[in-house]
């Protein structure tokens, strides 16, 4: 590749239109994102139509200016990177559409990528990842803990069996009388309560990296509803607090067990849970006890769905010789491998 790769990303996997313009896979010359959280408040969380009919109404604005920003022509860019999965089958295919014709009018290089694997390279613009790597990732659609042995190899080790966390935490917000979405609301207001409720921590003990946050929804849900009936009032900040704790000591416990049976040089943080100050915290503390892991962070105004990661993934996989054919098509549930001998 030459000196300079120009990779024009596109991001559309949910409720996030995005167009970057990354240099090199680690410098960021433009990331626009035209968020939709305004228009699905007032569902209480993602409707799947209303964000595919938004993403056709900014894709060709986001890429213009996404353009613009960096200062590129058409001409300057080395190949096209998109999300073809996982995420909302409908949101998918407008930016899977949007980079194909791209693609196809320049005569460029379609790369597809994985976007789980956006969120852990969204770290790369913090420092170089470093191999063998472990990857925590918790999103609003996924929680899983990856291996990552080489460059562009992901292999899954655990992962939730049922809700994601930052799903449980929209879902809680929701019972708090908070607007989607919630994490950062229940993060803040956590902060200022006290872990009174106990609540139940799901598969903390169990000999895999799995992880399970419905029952622990469930018994939010429980709690709140019984005191309403019978007239008592919860402390809200307790609440929050404890919920927290639980998602948060889980999450903890589980990702210090899979470093003390993968020998690693990084642990990655990264996906849309990352940005929560309290696990951030937590996994700074639990750190010290590995003197050779580095805990590299995914930045917070990354920890989202962004064409960044994207166009950071996509330049990792273009070097890897990896591209797709214009019959790409969306794959809403596109997961990475399993590591051999955890497969489900």
């Amino acid at each position: 590749m030459s000196k300079r790769t120009l990779i024009l990303a596109f991001e559309s996997s949910c409720d996030e239109t995005s167009v970057a313009v990354i240099e090199n896979g680690s410098k960021i010359l433009s990331n626009v994102v035209a968020t939709q959280i305004n228009s699905h408040k007032r569902f209480g969380g993602v409707v799947p139509e209303v964000a595919s009919r938004h993403h056709i109404e900014q894709i060709t604005g986001c890429i213009d200016d996404a353009l613009r920003i960096a200062k590129a022509q058409y001409s300057d860019l080395s190949a096209v990177a998109v999300t073809y999965g996982p995420g909302l089958v409908g949101a998918l295919l407008v930016g899977v559409a949007a980079a194909k014709a791209v693609a196809f009018a320049h005569n460029l290089p379609l790369i597809p990528v994985n976007h789980m694997a956006g969120h852990i390279y969204a770290a790369r613009f913090v420092a170089p990842i470093e191999f063998p790597a472990l990857a925590l990732l918790v999103s609003g659609g996924h929680t899983e803990i990856v291996y990552l042995p080489t460059e562009n190899e992901f292999q899954i080790i655990g992962e939730t069996r049922d809700d994601a966390a930052g799903e449980a935490y929209d879902k809680v917000g929701r019972v708090l009388g908070m607007t989607y979405p919630s994490g950062k609301q229940i993060d803040d207001l956590a902060h200022t309560g006290q872990d009174t409720f106990n609540f139940p921590r799901a598969m903390e003990k169990e000999n895999n990296f799995d992880f399970s946050f419905s029952g622990l929804k469930s018994a939010f849900i429980n709690t709140v509803h019984h005191a309403d009936q019978i007239k008592e009032t919860l402390s809200k900040a307790d609440l929050a607090a404890s919920f927290q704790q639980s998602v948060v000591d889980v999450l903890a416990n589980k990702t210090i067990r899979a470093l003390k049976q993968f020998k690693v040089k990084q642990l990655i943080l990264a996906g849309g849970v990352a940005a929560n100050n309290g696990l951030r915290e937590r996994l700074d503390i639990e750190l010290k006890a590995f003197p050779e892991v580095k805990l590299l962070k995914a930045p917070l105004n990354l920890c989202g769905d962004n064409a960044a990661m994207i166009g950071a993934a996509g330049y990792v996989a273009l070097k890897n010789g990896i591209h797709a054919d214009l019959d790409l098509n969306a794959d809403p549930s596109l997961e990475f491998e399993w590591y051999p001998g955890m497969e489900k």
